[in-house]
């Protein structure tokens, strides 16, 4: 059966692990196009992880836990965006601060209230089902067709299905709606903008509170789909493997996404080689084999960095011309 070939755990694993560089990256690319470093990506995840598993395991209630989650993170949001864009302070050191404070409060917050060492309970039933395609049972026998459709497609959960729905949306949005030709314009040339009548800030505020939103997926997903509970630090630096696939994009949606699957690959690549022993060489350290996505994101930044082209204004607070 083809399902046996370790490729085909792996196809499905990467399926499974893209949705939280997905969520985490259109997120930085709707604050980056307007302008402001999302460094925090990693901050708004954690905490709405802690805050999407807390809620789902008091209320037996995944979809309550998200839109708790969906809140915290456009509270993060804002408060970046009032540091980065209304006081126009340093958008790196504000996002590191976030990044820092989320981390260790998290920790605190989970001990204080479950006393399980920083980490919240199983989530047991308040995590998200998979959803059964119409028709699995019919092609399961079927060589190739019952994986393909089975686990491949189907199997997963909805946040799953969102992120890669989002895709296009996202697409569509930065290059044919209204909001995304201002939210181009006020990363590419604020002044020019505001010249023709964008409100520049209020722009970059909606673009914070996008990004805020889509954030708070990929802090669920983790909390709620793939580990069942909260634990400090999960994110496990998937923020910034979120922004190396933005550079690795071009700030593009579509090639940004294809970032993700690449990094996706890798981490299931990581978790099949785990065990394997090698011809002549024996078993592979797992030290070594947990390297491997990191590795391909310095190889990435280093291969891509000089060509990727970064909207001309980002980072650069916007001073309104007398």
């Amino acid at each position: 059966m083809f399902e046996d070939f370790h490729l085909a755990s792996i196809l499905v694993s990467t399926i499974r692990n893209a949705p939280v560089l997905i969520f985490a990256a259109m997120a930085g690319l709707f604050a980056e196009r307007s302008g402001v470093i999302d460094l925090a990506l990693e901050g708004k995840m954690l905490a709405s992880a802690f805050v999407s598993a807390s809620v789902a395991y008091v209320t037996q209630n995944p979809w309550l836990g998200i839109a708790a989650g969906i809140g915290i993170s456009l509270v993060i949001a804002l408060l970046q965006g009032y540091v980065s864009i209304t006081q126009r302070g340093n958008q790196l050191v504000a996002g590191i601060a976030i990044n820092i404070a989320v981390s260790g409060l998290s920790f605190v917050l989970a001990q204080f209230f479950f006393g399980q060492g920083g980490r919240t309970p199983d989530l047991g039933q308040a995590r998200l089902f998979d959803i059964i395609l119409p028709g699995t049972d019919a092609v399961a026998n079927i060589p190739f067709l019952g994986w393909f459709y089975g686990k491949l497609i189907g199997g997963h959960t909805a946040l799953v299905y969102l992120a890669f729905a989002l895709i296009p949306v996202v697409h569509w949005t930065i290059y044919h709606s209204r909001f995304g030709l201002r939210l181009r314009a006020v990363g590419e040339n604020p002044h020019a903008a505001d010249a023709a009548g964008i409100h520049v800030e209020r722009t970059r505020f909606l673009a914070m509170m996008c990004a805020g939103v889509l954030c708070s997926f990929s802090g669920a997903y983790l909390a709620i789909v793939q580990s069942g509970f909260f634990l400090r630090d999960m994110s496990a630096g998937n923020g910034f493997l979120a922004l190396t696939a933005l550079v690795f994009g071009n700030w593009r949606p579509l090639y940004t996404a294809m970032g993700c699957l690449m990094f996706g690959f890798f981490a299931a690549l990581q978790i099949q080689m785990e065990g394997v022993e090698l011809p002549g060489i024996g078993k592979i350290p797992g030290s070594l084999i947990q390297m491997i996505p990191y590795v391909v994101t310095v190889i990435v930044l280093a291969g891509f960095m000089a060509k990727s082209v970064a909207p001309k204004a980002i980072g650069i607070p916007f001073v309104k011309s007398r």
